[in-house]
């Protein structure tokens, strides 16, 4: 992401998810937003591993993960990968953590997923101007999600 990065307000909430009855977002995606490396991320996150206690970070359960990655459609033609949004010919909007193909690569690890609160102590150890203001857009999106489902609880709750 550039110093003025902005990122949609859909493209963040097509990416937080409810696990453990908890909104969270994974640990490639805040990658990817922040613009960078997801080991990087994750490396970050180890080094000041105080500052992110279970309530604002954790890993997934493989069962979890395989839940959440049940979500996205494998294939074994590389040339056709599909992620949530939608299918891209484009390798730049390729999301490869959840689209994988028969060549080695990708994930080794259970991903971790960060609450809203473990969003804002990102914000503090990636220490940039970008990370703080991205980490105000996805606080944002959290925010605004929790209103939708506040607002339409009554309609979830017939259904």
């Amino acid at each position: 992401m550039t110093e003025n990065a902005i990122i949609k307000k859909d493209d963040i909430q097509s990416r937080i998810y409810t696990i453990r009855s908890v909104q969270v977002v994974l640990d490639s995606d805040l990658a990817e937003f922040y613009g960078v490396e997801t080991k990087v991320l994750n490396q970050a996150v180890k080094r000041n591993i105080e500052r992110f206690p279970i309530e604002f970070s954790f890993q997934l359960t493989a069962e979890e993960n395989d839940s959440l990655r049940s979500q996205f459609v494998t294939l074994e033609n590389e040339n056709h990968l599909r992620f949530q949004i939608g299918t891209s010919n484009n390798k730049q909007n390729m999301r490869s953590q959840f689209a994988t193909s028969n060549k080695k690569g990708g994930r080794r690890y259970l991903p971790y997923v960060f609450t809203e609160q473990g969003v804002a102590m990102l914000s503090g150890i990636l220490r940039s101007a970008t990370a703080v203001q991205i980490s105000i857009q996805i606080i944002n999106a959290f925010v605004a999600m929790r209103k939708f489902i506040s607002a339409n609880a009554q309609i979830f709750h017939r259904l």
